[in-house]
């Protein structure tokens, strides 16, 4: 498998694209007027506490309060560390859980926390008081000791090598440690490296904490082309590409320090043609802003997204098959799992995703639709949960959701319907036109109206209506006239008295 991450900046964004055997999978977009906060830790001030929610408000400098719930808080050691840290001394994470809110925080506190998700929607940042800080290698859990190895490291002998080479390193019986997926067959030299890389880096930040007024920003995270560096480059990546020779060398800097293994991965693109166009990238995004999804077989997927979770729908369309329905109906599933699995890394969909399949009666079948979507996600970044599939075909799944989608990051709701994905026709606002004519005719002593109204309506009444029109004005005795408002959207209308 041909693996490929393009990278291309401008002074306005930064766009990074995973690209599987030429195929777009993922899309990341960074603007520098709007950069995502997910991994930034701030020194904060607890404005409001809530009992009934067990949660609080926190101030992290930002428009919007920031939210903090009783499972992401660890408890304050004792009055002596809360006077002397404010916050940053924290005991084992399970004691929050049985903890009330009120035990552990109160208004007017300040407090050191990390941001988990970017303020998505109208909600503000969800944050969390249990730090974690990645390099290439680990991942940094201050004041929880204990080591643990990532999942995607199967074999029993490397995990068990790994855990030995970090018990061997001094970073401290308070500090903890996650092993990545890249540390998999990493040096003692690579991982001690990180490790006092880390405790430098903590050790400071812990330090601002203490002197930092808040609220206040004490550590941000890596800018995205950094980020990739560190959390997406594996060993099936075998070409970085950049379009800008700034980051190019701000990339091959990072990558000397903490993985010079893959310097020779790093190119400098200098084509004339955008490298994004090289690949057809921009034409991939386009499609991946569009709701429906066409499947090569032709059925299709129906994507909509919501403020409360997304839902998918599997259609046949012109696929009609070779044997029979039910046949036909298993193939697109199957077809339809492999691609929802791509869209839901290209549009970057999370929280709860309800994809509803096509009913099959075939428990067997059902199983392999199952077993087709769980391979597909394997591959993903992002930790995807998926159900069984219910007896009306539905599945339901959750990817974990830290920073807005695709979607949510390039378009805004709608003007003319504010976001409902739909307007009125032409008609119904024609209708509606006629009630407010004659509810004012019985109330109001006018001489005429004038109706005021998109193109398209106007269009509407002198033609399709007009007999209605007419009879309108006979019937309350008044004129009506018309005027075009090219400003109004196709459901806006006034009727001005005169």
């Amino acid at each position: 498998m041909r693996d490929e991450i393009l990278i291309n900046v401008t002074p306005q964004e930064t766009r990074v694209a995973l690209v599987e055997n030429g195929v777009l999978q993922e899309v990341h977009l960074e603007r520098t007027s709007n950069r995502g906060i997910v991994g930034n830790i701030y020194k904060g001030i607890v404005r409001r506490v809530m009992p009934g929610m067990q949660a609080a408000f926190v101030d992290i400098g930002h428009d919007r309060a920031a939210f903090l719930h009783v499972a992401d808080i660890v408890a304050i050691k004792s009055d002596e560390d809360k006077q002397a840290v404010e916050g940053s001394e924290l005991l084992d994470k399970q004691e929050s859980h049985e903890a009330d809110i009120t035990t552990l925080l109160h208004e007017g506190q300040k407090i050191i926390v990390q941001v988990i998700k970017d303020p998505i929607g109208s909600k503000g940042a969800r944050l969390t008081t249990h730090i974690t800080i990645p390099s290439r290698f680990l991942v940094l859990m201050p004041d929880n000791p204990h080591v643990g190895v990532s999942q995607r490291i199967e074999d029993l002998d490397e995990r068990t090598r790994l855990k030995d080479l970090l018990a061997d390193t001094d970073f401290g019986s308070d500090t903890g440690y996650i092993i990545r997926t890249a540390a998999e067959g990493a040096s003692d030299i690579e991982l001690d490296r990180d490790v006092k890389f880390l405790s430098k880096l903590w050790s400071g930040i812990s330090e601002k904490g203490k002197t930092a007024k808040a609220p206040q920003l004490i550590h941000e995270d890596l800018a995205l082309e950094l980020r990739i560096m560190r959390d997406i480059i594996e060993d099936d990546i075998e070409r970085v590409r950049v379009d800008n020779q700034k980051s190019s060398k701000r990339i091959m800097n990072f990558v000397m320090e903490f993985m010079p293994d893959i310097k020779n991965r790093i190119e400098l693109y200098e084509g004339e043609r955008p490298i994004f166009d090289l690949y057809n990238i921009e034409e991939e995004i386009k499609r991946a802003l569009e709701r429906k999804v066409p499947l090569k077989s032709g059925g299709y997927l129906i994507i909509d997204q919501t403020e409360a979770m997304t839902t998918v729908d599997v259609n046949t369309g012109a696929f009609i098959g070779h044997k029979n329905l039910e046949e036909t109906i298993f193939r697109t599933n199957l077809e339809a799992a492999t691609a929802l699995a791509r869209q839901l890394r290209l549009r970057n969909l999370g929280g709860i995703i309800i994809v509803d399949f096509i009913d099959m009666q075939d428990e067997e079948h059902k199983r392999q639709v199952l077993r087709t979507l769980e391979k597909a996600v394997e591959r993903d970044h992002v930790k995807t949960s998926i159900s069984e599939v219910s007896t009306l075909g539905l599945v339901e799944m959750t990817r974990k959701r830290s920073r807005e989608s695709l979607e949510r990051l390039m378009c805004e709701p709608c003007q003319q319907c504010n976001g409902r994905g739909f307007v009125k026709t032409p008609v119904t606002v024609c209708y509606e036109i006629f009630r407010e004519i004659s509810r004012a005719s019985r109330a109001y002593d006018v001489q005429k109206f004038l109706v005021l109204a998109n193109q398209e309506v106007i269009d509407c009444l002198l033609d399709e209506e007009a007999s209605s029109l007419a009879e309108l004005e006979v019937d309350i005795d008044k004129p009506i006239r018309l005027q075009v408002e090219s400003l109004y959207s196709p459901d806006q209308f006034d009727v001005v008295l005169m």
